[in-house]
């Protein structure tokens, strides 16, 4: 076993899939049923679509009304649209729109324990 290995899914052709970074395999029935879980036991959700970057593929960021928020990723900027429109949520291009208020203070209350 290398020091540096990572345990990988396996693509159709029976190699291994990525698991981390822009080129990761994604499971989009699993994000879709985390997603729609998300939505559906909180208030006032929006759904923020990020790019991806060197290190990240595109994200969904859904962000509650009190700022609680989760992100998954997806293929594309595209399928992240097409996935909010089907949870029923305003969705954002995040370089657009940059991200709530109420996402940061979220985070913050929970870094100091408050949440």
């Amino acid at each position: 076993m290398g020091w540096f290995s990572r345990r990988h899914s396996r693509k159709g052709n029976g190699r291994p899939g990525r698991s981390d970074g822009p080129q990761m395999d994604i499971d989009r029935k699993a994000v879709e049923q985390h997603l729609r879980s998300f939505v559906d036991s909180r208030l006032d959700v929006e759904a923020y679509v990020e790019p991806a970057t060197s290190v990240t593929p595109t994200t969904i960021v859904l962000i509650a009304w009190d700022g609680e928020w989760t992100r998954r990723a997806v293929n594309s900027p595209k399928e992240g649209f097409e996935i909010s429109q089907k949870l029923a949520v305003p969705v954002y291009d995040v370089n657009k729109t940059g991200y709530p208020n109420r996402m940061r203070e979220w985070s913050k209350r929970r870094r100091q324990g408050d949440a």
